[in-house]
Protein backbone atom coordinates (compact mmCIF):
# COMPACT_ATOMS: atom_id res chain seq x y z
CA UNK A 1 0.00 0.00 0.00
CA UNK A 2 2.59 2.50 1.03
CA UNK A 3 4.77 1.74 -2.10
CA UNK A 4 1.46 2.43 -4.38
CA UNK A 5 0.88 5.89 -2.03
CA UNK A 6 4.34 6.70 -2.87
CA UNK A 7 4.34 5.85 -6.76
CA UNK A 8 1.18 7.86 -7.28
CA UNK A 9 2.85 10.84 -5.23
CA UNK A 10 5.93 10.72 -7.09
CA UNK A 11 3.73 10.45 -10.64
CA UNK A 12 1.75 13.36 -9.44
CA UNK A 13 4.99 15.40 -8.29
CA UNK A 14 6.64 14.18 -11.98
CA UNK A 15 3.46 15.44 -14.31
CA UNK A 16 3.51 18.73 -12.18
CA UNK A 17 7.09 19.95 -12.98
CA UNK A 18 6.64 18.51 -16.18
CA UNK A 19 3.35 20.69 -16.95
CA UNK A 20 5.42 23.93 -14.82
CA UNK A 21 8.16 22.49 -17.56
CA UNK A 22 5.90 23.04 -20.75
CA UNK A 23 4.55 26.55 -19.74
CA UNK A 24 7.76 27.78 -19.41
CA UNK A 25 9.02 26.26 -22.95
CA UNK A 26 5.51 27.57 -24.39
CA UNK A 27 6.18 30.98 -22.64
CA UNK A 28 9.52 31.24 -23.48
CA UNK A 29 8.83 30.61 -27.75
CA UNK A 30 5.10 32.87 -27.20
CA UNK A 31 7.78 35.68 -26.28
CA UNK A 32 8.99 37.60 -29.64
CA UNK A 33 12.42 39.16 -29.76
CA UNK A 34 11.40 43.24 -29.78
CA UNK A 35 12.43 44.80 -33.35
CA UNK A 36 15.75 47.10 -32.78
CA UNK A 37 15.69 50.71 -34.29
CA UNK A 38 18.27 49.53 -37.06
CA UNK A 39 17.19 45.97 -38.21
CA UNK A 40 15.21 47.40 -41.80
CA UNK A 41 15.84 49.61 -44.01
CA UNK A 42 18.28 51.05 -46.68
CA UNK A 43 21.57 52.93 -44.95
CA UNK A 44 22.77 56.04 -47.25
CA UNK A 45 26.30 56.42 -47.44
CA UNK A 46 26.64 60.41 -47.22
CA UNK A 47 30.50 60.52 -48.19
CA UNK A 48 30.08 64.51 -46.74
CA UNK A 49 32.65 67.57 -47.67
CA UNK A 50 36.11 65.94 -47.41
CA UNK A 51 38.12 69.39 -46.43
CA UNK A 52 35.07 69.19 -43.58
CA UNK A 53 35.37 65.54 -42.53
CA UNK A 54 31.44 65.67 -41.90
CA UNK A 55 30.70 62.32 -43.89
CA UNK A 56 27.21 60.25 -42.40
CA UNK A 57 24.90 58.09 -42.49
CA UNK A 58 21.53 57.97 -42.93
CA UNK A 59 18.44 55.53 -42.41
CA UNK A 60 15.33 55.44 -44.75
CA UNK A 61 12.55 53.41 -44.03
CA UNK A 62 10.98 51.91 -46.55
CA UNK A 63 7.59 53.22 -45.79
CA UNK A 64 8.35 56.45 -44.91
CA UNK A 65 9.73 59.72 -46.88
CA UNK A 66 11.75 61.42 -44.34
CA UNK A 67 15.36 59.79 -43.44
CA UNK A 68 16.74 59.41 -39.95
CA UNK A 69 19.77 61.02 -40.13
CA UNK A 70 23.36 60.94 -38.83
CA UNK A 71 22.68 57.51 -37.10
CA UNK A 72 26.09 57.46 -35.59
CA UNK A 73 25.94 60.69 -33.79
CA UNK A 74 22.48 60.04 -32.66
CA UNK A 75 23.72 56.54 -31.05
CA UNK A 76 26.92 57.34 -29.46
CA UNK A 77 27.12 61.28 -29.17
CA UNK A 78 29.79 61.65 -31.18
CA UNK A 79 30.49 62.20 -35.14
CA UNK A 80 32.10 59.93 -37.51
CA UNK A 81 35.17 62.59 -38.27
CA UNK A 82 35.55 62.20 -41.48
CA UNK A 83 34.27 61.15 -45.03
CA UNK A 84 32.28 57.79 -45.29
CA UNK A 85 33.51 55.94 -48.20
CA UNK A 86 31.40 52.61 -47.28
CA UNK A 87 29.05 51.04 -44.80
CA UNK A 88 28.87 47.09 -44.70
CA UNK A 89 27.53 44.54 -42.22
CA UNK A 90 28.76 41.04 -41.62
CA UNK A 91 28.75 38.86 -37.92
CA UNK A 92 26.19 40.92 -36.56
CA UNK A 93 28.63 43.75 -36.93
CA UNK A 94 28.42 47.09 -39.07
CA UNK A 95 31.63 48.11 -40.34
CA UNK A 96 31.77 52.10 -41.20
CA UNK A 97 35.03 53.27 -43.23
CA UNK A 98 36.47 56.69 -42.55
CA UNK A 99 38.60 58.78 -44.53
CA UNK A 100 39.73 61.94 -43.08
CA UNK A 101 41.02 64.69 -44.94
CA UNK A 102 44.24 64.97 -42.10
CA UNK A 103 46.95 62.26 -42.60
CA UNK A 104 46.94 59.57 -40.29
CA UNK A 105 43.22 60.23 -38.95
CA UNK A 106 41.57 57.41 -40.91
CA UNK A 107 39.76 55.12 -39.54
CA UNK A 108 37.29 52.08 -39.06
CA UNK A 109 34.31 52.24 -36.68
CA UNK A 110 32.68 49.15 -35.56
CA UNK A 111 29.17 49.17 -34.87
CA UNK A 112 26.47 46.87 -33.49
CA UNK A 113 23.85 45.74 -36.80
CA UNK A 114 20.86 46.20 -34.79
CA UNK A 115 21.67 49.66 -31.98
CA UNK A 116 24.50 51.26 -33.84
CA UNK A 117 25.93 51.35 -30.41
CA UNK A 118 30.20 51.94 -31.14
CA UNK A 119 31.89 48.49 -30.18
CA UNK A 120 35.53 49.47 -30.98
CA UNK A 121 37.41 51.87 -33.39
CA UNK A 122 40.27 51.17 -35.22
CA UNK A 123 42.75 54.18 -35.83
CA UNK A 124 46.09 55.29 -37.45
CA UNK A 125 46.07 51.43 -39.05
CA UNK A 126 44.82 52.03 -42.29
CA UNK A 127 44.99 55.02 -45.23
CA UNK A 128 42.31 56.06 -47.75
CA UNK A 129 40.05 52.76 -46.94
CA UNK A 130 37.97 52.39 -50.05
CA UNK A 131 35.30 49.18 -49.34
CA UNK A 132 35.14 46.22 -46.86
CA UNK A 133 33.75 43.27 -47.70
CA UNK A 134 33.07 39.45 -45.47
CA UNK A 135 36.00 37.21 -46.34
CA UNK A 136 35.12 34.43 -44.17
CA UNK A 137 33.95 33.65 -40.61
CA UNK A 138 34.43 37.07 -38.21
CA UNK A 139 36.77 38.21 -41.29
CA UNK A 140 36.52 41.15 -43.29
CA UNK A 141 38.71 42.57 -46.09
CA UNK A 142 38.58 46.37 -46.55
CA UNK A 143 40.73 47.89 -50.02
CA UNK A 144 42.58 50.92 -49.00
CA UNK A 145 44.49 53.38 -51.17
CA UNK A 146 47.01 54.19 -49.01
CA UNK A 147 49.13 57.65 -48.40
CA UNK A 148 49.66 59.56 -51.61
CA UNK A 149 52.74 60.04 -53.57
CA UNK A 150 54.35 64.20 -52.90
CA UNK A 151 53.04 64.68 -56.70
CA UNK A 152 49.67 63.56 -55.38
CA UNK A 153 50.01 59.74 -57.55
CA UNK A 154 48.77 56.39 -56.05
CA UNK A 155 51.10 54.27 -54.32
CA UNK A 156 50.70 50.45 -53.92
CA UNK A 157 47.69 49.78 -52.50
CA UNK A 158 46.59 47.25 -49.90
CA UNK A 159 43.39 45.12 -48.55
CA UNK A 160 43.63 45.43 -44.85
CA UNK A 161 42.27 42.14 -43.14
CA UNK A 162 39.72 42.77 -40.05
CA UNK A 163 39.31 40.29 -37.22
CA UNK A 164 35.72 41.09 -36.13
CA UNK A 165 36.55 38.25 -33.16
CA UNK A 166 39.19 40.83 -31.75
CA UNK A 167 38.47 44.45 -33.94
CA UNK A 168 42.00 44.28 -34.85
CA UNK A 169 43.71 44.52 -38.20
CA UNK A 170 46.18 41.36 -38.66
CA UNK A 171 47.54 41.64 -41.96
CA UNK A 172 48.26 43.98 -45.11
CA UNK A 173 48.03 42.46 -48.37
CA UNK A 174 49.84 44.34 -51.56
CA UNK A 175 47.56 44.74 -53.73
CA UNK A 176 47.66 47.03 -57.51
CA UNK A 177 47.38 51.03 -57.22
CA UNK A 178 44.01 52.40 -55.99
CA UNK A 179 42.64 49.56 -54.78
CA UNK A 180 38.47 49.67 -54.91
CA UNK A 181 36.16 47.16 -55.59
CA UNK A 182 36.61 43.74 -54.15
CA UNK A 183 33.58 40.79 -54.03
CA UNK A 184 34.54 37.22 -53.01
CA UNK A 185 33.62 34.03 -54.28
CA UNK A 186 33.77 30.79 -52.20
CA UNK A 187 37.56 31.32 -51.10
CA UNK A 188 38.84 33.64 -53.70
CA UNK A 189 38.85 37.58 -53.39
CA UNK A 190 38.87 39.38 -56.54
CA UNK A 191 40.52 43.15 -56.12
CA UNK A 192 39.86 45.81 -58.68
CA UNK A 193 41.38 49.29 -58.50
CA UNK A 194 40.99 53.17 -60.36
CA UNK A 195 45.33 53.43 -59.90
CA UNK A 196 45.27 53.22 -63.93
CA UNK A 197 46.30 49.47 -63.72
CA UNK A 198 44.72 47.13 -66.12
CA UNK A 199 44.74 44.06 -63.92
CA UNK A 200 43.18 42.64 -60.96
CA UNK A 201 44.56 40.54 -58.24
CA UNK A 202 42.92 37.18 -56.77
CA UNK A 203 43.38 36.36 -53.02
CA UNK A 204 43.43 33.68 -51.38
CA UNK A 205 40.94 34.21 -48.26
CA UNK A 206 42.59 30.95 -46.48
CA UNK A 207 46.00 32.15 -46.89
CA UNK A 208 45.29 35.58 -47.15
CA UNK A 209 47.96 36.12 -49.42
CA UNK A 210 47.91 36.84 -53.37
CA UNK A 211 47.47 34.00 -55.89
CA UNK A 212 46.73 35.26 -59.22
CA UNK A 213 46.84 38.68 -61.74
CA UNK A 214 44.53 39.02 -64.41
CA UNK A 215 44.62 41.57 -67.07
CA UNK A 216 41.09 42.75 -67.72
CA UNK A 217 41.40 46.49 -68.80
CA UNK A 218 42.15 49.63 -67.53
CA UNK A 219 40.43 50.96 -63.93
CA UNK A 220 38.88 47.80 -63.04
CA UNK A 221 35.53 48.35 -60.66
CA UNK A 222 32.52 48.90 -59.88
CA UNK A 223 32.25 45.16 -59.57
CA UNK A 224 28.13 43.70 -59.55
CA UNK A 225 27.96 39.37 -59.33
CA UNK A 226 25.28 38.01 -61.73
CA UNK A 227 23.55 35.16 -61.20
CA UNK A 228 26.79 32.34 -62.61
CA UNK A 229 28.61 34.55 -59.49
CA UNK A 230 30.41 35.80 -62.65
CA UNK A 231 31.69 39.70 -62.21
CA UNK A 232 30.45 42.80 -64.12
CA UNK A 233 32.52 45.76 -63.65
CA UNK A 234 33.49 48.67 -65.23
CA UNK A 235 36.69 49.09 -67.28
CA UNK A 236 38.00 51.26 -70.32
CA UNK A 237 34.66 53.18 -70.11
CA UNK A 238 32.58 50.14 -70.90
CA UNK A 239 30.82 47.24 -69.04
CA UNK A 240 32.69 43.95 -68.96
CA UNK A 241 31.88 40.56 -67.79
CA UNK A 242 34.30 38.25 -65.95
CA UNK A 243 34.44 34.76 -65.59
CA UNK A 244 36.12 33.24 -62.59
CA UNK A 245 36.29 29.95 -63.64
CA UNK A 246 38.27 30.64 -67.20
CA UNK A 247 39.69 33.65 -65.55
CA UNK A 248 38.99 35.15 -68.57
CA UNK A 249 36.50 38.17 -70.18
CA UNK A 250 33.88 36.87 -72.17
CA UNK A 251 31.55 39.98 -72.46
CA UNK A 252 32.17 43.67 -73.63
CA UNK A 253 29.36 46.20 -73.71
CA UNK A 254 28.94 49.92 -74.72
CA UNK A 255 26.45 51.73 -71.54
CA UNK A 256 25.82 54.01 -74.34
CA UNK A 257 26.52 55.72 -77.76
CA UNK A 258 28.40 59.01 -76.32
CA UNK A 259 32.03 58.98 -76.30
CA UNK A 260 32.28 61.60 -73.70
CA UNK A 261 30.23 59.97 -70.91
CA UNK A 262 31.32 56.52 -68.94
CA UNK A 263 29.42 54.13 -67.00
CA UNK A 264 30.50 54.70 -62.81
CA UNK A 265 27.98 53.75 -60.25
CA UNK A 266 26.56 49.69 -61.25
CA UNK A 267 23.72 48.15 -59.73
CA UNK A 268 21.36 45.00 -61.13
CA UNK A 269 17.91 43.92 -60.98
CA UNK A 270 17.17 41.17 -58.61
CA UNK A 271 16.34 38.52 -61.67
CA UNK A 272 19.81 39.83 -62.54
CA UNK A 273 18.71 40.42 -66.03
CA UNK A 274 19.18 43.97 -66.28
CA UNK A 275 22.30 46.52 -65.53
CA UNK A 276 21.59 49.80 -64.08
CA UNK A 277 24.43 52.50 -64.15
CA UNK A 278 25.35 56.08 -64.19
CA UNK A 279 26.17 57.62 -66.92
CA UNK A 280 27.82 60.62 -67.07
CA UNK A 281 30.61 63.38 -68.28
CA UNK A 282 31.85 66.47 -66.79
CA UNK A 283 30.84 69.37 -69.34
CA UNK A 284 34.13 71.75 -69.48
CA UNK A 285 31.47 73.88 -71.78
CA UNK A 286 29.67 74.53 -68.00
CA UNK A 287 31.99 74.54 -65.98
CA UNK A 288 32.57 71.33 -65.70
CA UNK A 289 29.22 70.34 -63.95
CA UNK A 290 28.02 66.61 -63.78
CA UNK A 291 26.00 65.97 -66.81
CA UNK A 292 24.33 62.67 -67.33
CA UNK A 293 21.76 59.62 -67.19
CA UNK A 294 20.95 56.35 -65.59
CA UNK A 295 21.17 53.71 -68.38
CA UNK A 296 19.75 50.75 -68.55
CA UNK A 297 21.26 47.45 -70.28
CA UNK A 298 19.96 44.57 -71.40
CA UNK A 299 22.23 41.27 -70.41
CA UNK A 300 20.53 38.67 -72.78
CA UNK A 301 20.58 41.26 -75.56
CA UNK A 302 23.88 43.76 -74.92
CA UNK A 303 21.30 46.91 -76.06
CA UNK A 304 21.19 50.01 -73.70
CA UNK A 305 18.53 52.51 -73.29
CA UNK A 306 18.45 55.99 -71.31
CA UNK A 307 16.26 54.94 -68.20
CA UNK A 308 16.20 57.69 -65.83
CA UNK A 309 16.73 60.71 -67.90
CA UNK A 310 18.68 62.79 -64.71
CA UNK A 311 21.88 63.12 -63.78
CA UNK A 312 22.55 61.24 -60.22
CA UNK A 313 26.13 60.50 -58.46
CA UNK A 314 24.91 56.73 -57.91
CA UNK A 315 22.45 54.43 -58.13
CA UNK A 316 21.13 50.48 -56.53
CA UNK A 317 18.30 47.87 -56.74
CA UNK A 318 16.68 47.33 -53.57
CA UNK A 319 15.49 43.58 -53.89
CA UNK A 320 13.18 43.76 -51.60
CA UNK A 321 11.32 46.16 -52.68
CA UNK A 322 11.89 46.08 -56.14
CA UNK A 323 12.66 50.16 -56.04
CA UNK A 324 15.30 51.87 -57.96
CA UNK A 325 17.31 54.33 -55.76
CA UNK A 326 19.39 56.76 -56.85
CA UNK A 327 21.48 59.67 -55.46
CA UNK A 328 21.35 63.42 -55.59
CA UNK A 329 24.53 65.94 -54.76
CA UNK A 330 23.45 69.59 -55.51
CA UNK A 331 26.87 70.80 -53.87
CA UNK A 332 29.21 69.45 -51.17
CA UNK A 333 28.10 72.09 -49.22
CA UNK A 334 24.29 71.42 -48.95
CA UNK A 335 22.00 68.20 -48.13
CA UNK A 336 21.34 65.97 -50.62
CA UNK A 337 18.38 63.94 -51.94
CA UNK A 338 17.64 60.30 -52.83
CA UNK A 339 15.28 59.57 -55.28
CA UNK A 340 12.88 56.54 -55.45
CA UNK A 341 11.54 54.79 -58.96
CA UNK A 342 9.39 51.80 -59.85
CA UNK A 343 11.13 49.07 -61.99
CA UNK A 344 9.29 50.28 -64.88
CA UNK A 345 11.21 54.11 -64.39
CA UNK A 346 8.72 56.13 -62.89
CA UNK A 347 9.40 58.47 -59.87
CA UNK A 348 7.86 57.76 -56.69
CA UNK A 349 9.24 60.19 -54.73
CA UNK A 350 12.50 61.73 -53.13
CA UNK A 351 14.00 62.29 -49.79
CA UNK A 352 16.29 64.89 -48.39
CA UNK A 353 19.37 63.01 -46.44
CA UNK A 354 22.90 64.78 -45.83
CA UNK A 355 26.01 66.47 -47.68
CA UNK A 356 27.11 64.03 -50.66
CA UNK A 357 24.72 60.93 -50.59
CA UNK A 358 27.33 58.31 -52.47
CA UNK A 359 25.95 54.94 -51.83
CA UNK A 360 23.14 52.54 -50.69
CA UNK A 361 23.43 49.40 -48.23
CA UNK A 362 20.03 47.48 -48.67
CA UNK A 363 18.87 45.46 -45.17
Amino acid sequence: MLDNFLSTRTFRNLSLISLTTLTLISCDKNESIPAQPYDEGVFVINSGNFFDNNGTLSLVSRNSKTASIDIFLKENNRSIAGGVTDYSEMDEKGIILIDNSTDGKDAIEIVDAHTFKSIASIKGEIDNPRKVVKAGNNKAYITCWDTFNPDYSYKQGFVAVLDLATNKITKKIPVDKGAESIVVIGTNAYVGNVGSQKTIKVIDTQKDEVSATIEVGANPSNFILDASNKIWMVAEKELRLFNPSTRLVETKLKAGSNDKKSPSSLSISSDKKTLYCTYNFYDSADGYKLKGEINAIDIATGTSKTFINRTFSSVGFDSKSGQIFTSLIPSYKQAGYIFRYQASGTLIDSVKTEIAPSGFYFK
